[in-house]
C-alpha cells in the first residue's frame, strides 16, 4: 500500500464524517432556534391570558363590592 492509498483510505472517510457532523450540528441548531421562537410565542400568549384573568378578577371583585353595598 502506497502512501497515497493510505492517505486516501484514512483522510477521505474522516472528511466525510466531519461533513456529516457539521450537517447534524446545523440541523440541531435550526431545530433549537425553531423551538425557542415557539416558546416565545407561547410566553406572550400566556402573558395575555394572565392579563385577561386579572381583568376578570378585578371585575368580579368590583361586582361583589357593589352587591355587598346593597
Amino acid at each position: 500500500m502506497t502512501n497515497l492509498q493510505l492517505f486516501i483510505a484514512i483522510i477521505v472517510p474522516m472528511l466525510f464524517n466531519g461533513a456529516l457532523i457539521a450537517l447534524l450540528n446545523n440541523n440541531v441548531n435550526v431545530r433549537f432556534a425553531s423551538m425557542e421562537t415557539r416558546f416565545a410565542g407561547m410566553e406572550t400568549r400566556l402573558e395575555m391570558l394572565t392579563g385577561k384573568v386579572a381583568e376578570l378578577t378585578d371585575r368580579v371583585t368590583r361586582l361583589e363590592e357593589r352587591l355587598e353595598r346593597r
